[in-house]
């Protein structure tokens, strides 16, 4: 478990003197005399030592009575990287209150797929966040609504709703209280400060913050050349894809800057906003802290020159882990191009068709729902890859199999290993990419073997494995490292 930095004072307050963006996130500076909370980064001269306050996210800020800071939007800083670093009880609450449970599903939703009372799951959370689900995902709807205030020319009674909130009123009330402006007055702020040209109609931009640095080449460069047709494509400088939500569908486009990444995101139902922010994030590994991983990293001799060269690689991710888990059977034991194919015919056959005014997607990529009445002799598959395919549909859609946000990574593990024809890699790489262990590791790889031999690293899994034991909790980064050794186009942003 990471230790809480809230709780450590003095090395606070050097991050906040210093002004250092590495720890947005990690805490939250509450000032007495101002009532106001920011980020460690915030340009603001930083206040007396005696004081500040902190607190460990935007949520427990606001529940003690304190207003986000009107210049670093503290609330908009990037998430903290303990919730995806670790898989204990809170960091699996906290990914699924990001995914938007406790607004579809309520707390006892959440306590459920935890498998805890509502009562244990609340004192968990107040003990080391300082805020219950309920504030902690309310503090999650004010952001939403910040951003369809300030990014569209929605009337305020739409904006209330599509961010999750019961009554206009609440909304209202929520706005005055965290931003200490009326939402009428956050949007005029917001039209004063821009000098784009306006937003297309029905799309919504925003930035996705993240820790430095960032190398974009592997991450995107995965992301496309493994991309499914009409469900992903590379198109003017973006990654977009298709996205499947609680309350309809949506198109993301993603670009990679200097300091952020632009987002535009065109959905059919807007209460949909805050679980597409959040999949996309959690697709880019938007929240990790670069800066600890390659630190680990650089200590291995073999890999230093491999993190110096380019640092800052993430663990490209999914939006969806049954999705990938379907797409990672497909690609057993054929190359990136043949597995595109396979997935692309699923797709033709069992997506749902959707219009891409902008390009040309043209699926959303079929739930396990609809693709367990499929016939598996129309599947251009070797008999057994058959079996394994049908029986991952099933056990997904009969719900026995759960794979999400929340997942218990060593349960997952195990039921998956559990399934014909699942091997290590196969349970490793869905363990990498769709349920984000960030220790997920692949000795078995080829890829992997080819470029730890070439380093000068053990090429067998099991010696590999007890070399990578140094490189804990981080091999699935690791990974990323040693696959960009060799010249694939998964290691390059495309053309």
């Amino acid at each position: 478990m990471l230790d809480p930095m809230h709780t450590d004072t003095e090395r606070c307050v050097r991050a906040v003197r210093s002004k250092d963006g590495r720890f947005d996130g990690w805490f939250f500076t509450a000032v007495l005399t101002t009532r106001i909370y920011c980020r460690p980064s915030c340009p603001a001269v930083p206040p007396k030592a005696e004081n500040m306050t902190f607190y460990p996210s935007a949520a427990a800020c606001q529940q003690a009575g304190f207003r986000a800071c009107k210049r670093c939007r503290p609330d908009t800083s990037p998430g903290s990287p303990a919730w995806n670093a670790r898989a204990d009880t809170v960091a699996r609450a906290m990914r699924l209150i990001g995914d938007g449970v406790v607004d579809r599903e309520g707390v006892p939703g959440l306590a459920a797929r935890l498998g805890y009372s509502t009562r244990q799951i609340e004192r968990q959370l107040l003990a080391e966040l300082g805020a219950g689900p309920l504030a902690l995902a309310r503090a999650q709807r004010a952001q939403t609504a910040r951003l369809l205030v300030e990014t569209t020319s929605l009337p305020m009674a739409e904006v209330a709703f599509a961010a999750g909130f019961s009554s206009i009123r609440t909304f209202n009330d929520t706005v005055r209280e965290v931003f200490a402006l009326a939402p009428g007055d956050l949007r005029t702020r917001a039209s004063g400060r821009r000098s784009a040209p306006p937003a297309t109609p029905g799309v919504i931009a925003l930035r996705l913050p993240y820790r430095a640095p960032l190398n974009p080449g592997n991450l995107f460069g995965h992301l496309v050349a493994t991309g499914v047709p009409g469900v992903e494509e590379w198109r003017d400088g973006a990654y977009r894809r298709t996205l499947s939500l609680p309350y309809g569908h949506g198109i993301v486009a993603l670009t990679p800057r200097p300091d952020h990444i632009a987002c535009r995101l065109s959905l059919t139902d807007l209460r949909d906003l805050t679980i597409a922010i959040s999949r996309c994030r959690w697709m880019l590994d938007l929240d990790a802290d670069p800066v600890a991983v390659d630190d680990r990293l650089r200590a291995d001799p073999e890999l230093a020159p491999l993190v110096d060269k380019a640092p800052g690689r993430r663990v490209p991710r999914t939006v969806d882990a049954a999705e990938f888990a379907v797409r990672a059977v497909l690609g057993q034991q054929v190359s990136t191009a043949a597995a595109r194919t396979h997935a692309g015919r699923l797709v033709t056959a069992h997506g749902v068709p959707v219009e891409d005014p902008e390009g040309g997607l043209t699926h959303l990529f079929p739930a396990p729902d609809a693709l367990a009445a499929l016939d598996p002799e129309a599947l251009a598959l070797p008999r057994s890859r058959r079996t394994t395919l049908t029986t991952l549909v099933a056990a997904l859609a009969d719900g026995s199999l759960r794979l999400d946000p929340g997942s218990d990574w060593d349960r997952a593990r195990a039921q998956l290993a559990g399934l014909p024809g699942f091997g290590p890699w196969t349970v490793e790489v869905i363990a990498m990419r769709a349920l984000g262990d960030p220790d997920a590791f692949l000795p078995t790889d080829l890829g992997m073997r080819r470029a730890a031999a070439g380093l000068g690293l053990p090429a067998t899994p099991a010696a590999l494995t007890a070399r990578a034991a140094a490189w804990r909790p981080w091999r699935a980064y690791a990974v990323q490292y040693l696959w960009a050794s060799d010249d694939h186009p998964i290691n390059h942003l495309p053309a």
